[in-house]
């Protein structure tokens, strides 16, 4: 249940951006008309199907496929021999095979493919497939990969089982703990969890052969995918295709949340099958099947320490993640970034100091979820600053507002921030939820003879409004848009990014229809088709609205120009006095004197031949500091969240009730306040599910529940009432001052449950999800009754983080000071310097 409270936002001179009206593509979908991947069907099609490894961890002796090919109906099947080049979204991370060659690294590795017929043969014929494993030794948790690095998972580790050690220091942290008048470090861990998109990941691949062409033809795929960029570059690379060879589309997606960023087997498999067979193959994978591709939220545990003043002043952290990577790289390196260098745009922190490792484990390999690597170290400081307050006898509020970064600054790590209302996001969640009122007073407290007992927690969080570098490092555009105005009045909007369900084609209609001063039915949006719209890197890292709107906004003032000058002319008026909307373009001094869109657009293509603009959009330049590792992390703009959560918990039972979540978003400029308000409200339920039912449980290797009747997921049933506050105060790096919507209200939802419990019982739970087994373990531990005692065990690691000193100074370039030892600073090394590396 949820309660929108729009009615405190600031009015603005728009007459389409901030208002609220239904997505340009709302009714295709409800009413079933939407085409997704799954419902493409080609003639002469085949369908296609991928052999999972059953084990967790083994090597490939051999691989006998004879008597599924001599199955009536089989047409066609891959081994890894077939497809000998690795792949990877990251540069770093080359380390997949379409099918796996000589080894299998999780329960669902992919070891075959076969084109049948029909599912029925298909589904026959993967039984027929015989493999000869000779099972290894699997490790499943963090601390298993590192007890044992001669048991080697990823021969792209270059330290036992280590993917990933980074290891930064920024300021003199030794000198910041030795001010403190208070120090407090705690051990958290949060579990991984997936995404549970509606629609299953699913392709079709049609290879259109050519003989006249040196390449023998070109291949079209159609795939459920966020990053259709990253795939076009990944397939040309895999098959050996020019890109000009490869055209990728993106039919309506049903839900990605960051699980179809990646690259998949499937998508190559299927593109291969159908270039070898001379028929388009499709590929649905099965539910279970998404549960193995995953690459959702990493299971984390980490480590902080932070020293405060007596009046709350925080004066230096100490932060460690260690991540279950799973078996593959994924987006995991930016992941291991995540966990640790945004930890200084939501707090000052006059001293910082970030060490963050990833391992690589026989699991289905991680990457990004909604708030990538950024949700479990916002879980784990949030629930460390309310212990450091209730240490300190300090209101957990006060101490937030005490520490909150300013506007306009840059972090201790280099990082610059423009907007952030934090302050006001905060204001707002503890008015509405009376949060001083309740804590005083308590008075939803029931008596004592009742099992439940209530309580109210706070939290805050940041995140990014796109990152300021690209996958693989380019002086190019992020995000390119093309706009043709046509005779009759209408114009279509051409742009690479992916409507993955939040809304990002109907934001590019309503900017350009505000530019243009024309009803957004008059527009039409293609939309990820790499062969007709410009390059958009895709959707994640919540960055289509602001980049490819800032792109969209230029592409559009090009043409308005245009008819401007042609409108001035036949209304002999000056070019500024012009103004455009309600389909009309008119003189501001005397309204009367106007021209219709269309008309205007008719004598422009008279003056000008086709209307024609492209606009495009790049990051600034100087929003990070100078130094290696640097560009994960920076962002043009930040946005900012604040949540209170009511709830109730029975004593008896363990039972964990969220009553009621009262979430704040700053938003810079709502686009559209609906569709704002709809992904504020999306971010408060699957934080609820993570906060309080959601993991992923492994047994042997096994996911032990690859089901959504058996993986826990909230109904609407079990989903809080969600209060809605917007705060709009606008960004000058944003379209229109827009900042992002669909990840950053995500973040303070778990810790504020979290705060909350130990508000309302008085024990905490330092590890998600909240489950009422813990509860009443925690509820007998405090009443001294004898249970077994549950603690999160520190991680004992090798300590390959320090690599290098670097002094940086903002705005200056990276100067190396002096080598240091692998495993340690000289003690002679001021803490001035900022000391990083990373293996």
């Amino acid at each position: 249940m949820k309660e929108q409270q729009l009615d405190n936002r600031q009015p603005h001179p728009y007459s389409i951006i901030g208002t609220s009206r239904p997505k340009v593509d709302a009714y295709p979908k409800v009413t079933g008309r939407a085409l997704y991947a799954d419902d493409i069907s080609l003639p002469r099609m085949l369908y296609g199907a991928l052999l999972r490894s059953p084990h967790p961890h083994a090597n490939i002796l051999a691989i006998n496929t004879h008597r599924a090919l001599d199955l009536p109906g089989v047409i066609a099947i891959l081994t890894g021999s077939d497809l000998p080049h690795k792949f990877g979204i990251l540069p770093s991370s080359q380390d997949e095979y379409a099918l796996a060659r000589d080894k299998v690294r999780y329960v669902g590795d992919p070891v075959a493919a076969v084109a049948a017929l029909d599912p029925e043969t298909l589904e026959q014929a993967l039984k027929l497939i015989e493999v000869e494993y000779e099972v290894l030794p699997a490790l499943i948790s963090i601390d298993e990969a590192l007890a044992q690095p001669d048991v080697k998972i990823n021969e792209e580790a270059r330290i036992g089982n280590i993917h990933k050690a980074v290891a930064y220091e920024f300021g003199d942290v030794e000198a910041g703990f030795a001010e403190a008048d208070y120090m407090r470090e705690d051990w958290f861990y949060y579990e991984g969890n997936t995404h549970a998109p509606i629609e299953e990941h699913a392709c079709v691949a049609n290879w259109e052969p050519n003989p006249s062409d040196p390449i023998g033809g070109k291949l079209i795929l159609w795939s459920s995918t966020q990053t259709p960029h990253y795939v076009h570059r990944e397939l040309s690379k895999v098959l050996g295709l020019p890109q000009s060879h490869v055209r990728v589309i993106v039919p309506h997606v049903g839900g990605g949340f960051g699980g179809k960023s990646d690259p998949f087997s499937h998508e190559i498999c299927a593109a291969e099958l159908s270039r070898r067979t001379g028929r388009p193959v499709k590929i649905t994978c099965t539910r279970e099947e998404v549960f193995l591709l995953h690459r959702g939220r990493h299971p984390v545990k980490m480590w902080i320490k932070t020293g405060v003043k007596q009046d709350g002043t925080l004066t230096a952290m100490h932060f460690r993640s260690f991540l279950d990577g799973g078996a593959y790289g994924s987006y995991g390196i930016a992941t291991t970034y995540y966990t640790g260098v945004l930890q200084t745009v939501t707090y000052k922190l006059p001293s910082y100091k970030f060490e963050g490792m990833r391992v690589f484990t026989n699991k289905p390999p991680c990457g990004p979820k909604r708030g990538h690597g950024t949700t479990q170290p916002r879980y784990a400081l949030e629930v460390h600053l309310d212990k450091l307050a209730y240490d300190l006898n300090i209101d957990p509020l006060a101490l937030r507002k005490h520490n909150l970064i300013q506007p306009y600054t840059r972090t201790i790590n280099g990082l610059r921030v423009t907007s952030c209302a934090l302050d006001k996001c905060l204001d707002a969640v503890t008015e509405r939820s009376h949060w001083y009122e309740r804590r005083q007073n308590t008075p939803n407290q029931p008596s004592v003879a009742s099992p439940l007992r209530r309580g109210l927690g706070i939290a805050a969080a940041s995140y990014i409004c796109g990152a300021g570098k690209p996958i693989y490092w380019n002086d190019m555009p992020h995000s390119a848009v093309q706009i043709r105005l046509d005779r009759g009045g209408g114009v279509t909007i051409y742009c690479g990014s992916t409507d993955i369900g939040q809304g990002s084609t109907s934001i590019l209609a309503y900017i350009v229809a505000e530019e243009l001063g024309i009803t957004p039915e008059h527009i039409h949006v293609e939309t990820a088709d790499t062969t007709l719209t410009p390059v958009d890197l895709g959707s994640y890292s919540s960055r289509v609205t602001f980049m490819a709107g800032n792109a969209a906004i230029s592409a559009a003032r090009k043409l308005k120009q245009q008819l401007f000058e042609v409108a001035a002319t036949r209304l002999a008026v000056p070019v500024e006095r012009l103004l455009a909307a309600e389909n009309t373009l008119y003189d501001e001094a005397d309204p009367g004197r106007s021209l219709p869109f269309t008309l205007a657009v008719q004598l422009a293509e008279t003056k000008f031949g086709a209307l024609v603009a492209a606009g495009t959009y790049a990051p600034p330049e100087g929003i990070h500091g100078n130094y290696k590792g640097a560009g994960v992390g920076p962002s043009p703009a930040y946005s900012y969240s604040a949540c209170a959560a009511q709830v109730a918990v029975d004593i008896e039972t363990g039972e964990l009730t969220v009553e009621k979540l009262w979430l704040a978003h700053d938003v810079g400029q709502a686009i559209n306040p609906l569709l704002v308000a709809g992904q504020v409200e999306g971010g408060a339920y699957m934080g609820y599910g993570e906060a309080v039912m959601e993991q992923q449980i492994f047994r042997k290797g096994r996911h032990k529940i690859p089901s959504l009747l058996d993986y826990k997921l909230p109904t609407t049933l079990d989903t809080p009432k969600i209060e809605t506050i917007l705060i709009e105060e606008a960004d000058p790096e944003g379209p229109f001052g827009a900042k992002e919507a669909g990840q950053g209200p995500l973040n303070p939802v778990i810790p504020a449950i979290a705060n909350a419990v130990y508000d309302a019982i008085g024990v905490r739970i330092d590890e998600t999800p909240i489950t009422p087994d813990k509860i009443l373990q925690a509820l007998k531990a405090l009443s001294g009754q004898r249970v077994q005692e549950r603690k999160i065990q520190p991680v004992t690691a090798p300590s390959p983080w320090p690599t290098r000193l670097i002094q940086w100074q903002p705005d200056e370039q990276a100067k190396v000071i002096e080598p240091a030892s692998r495993y340690g600073y000289k003690s002679n090394q001021r803490a001035t310097l900022m000391k990083g590396g990373d293996v």
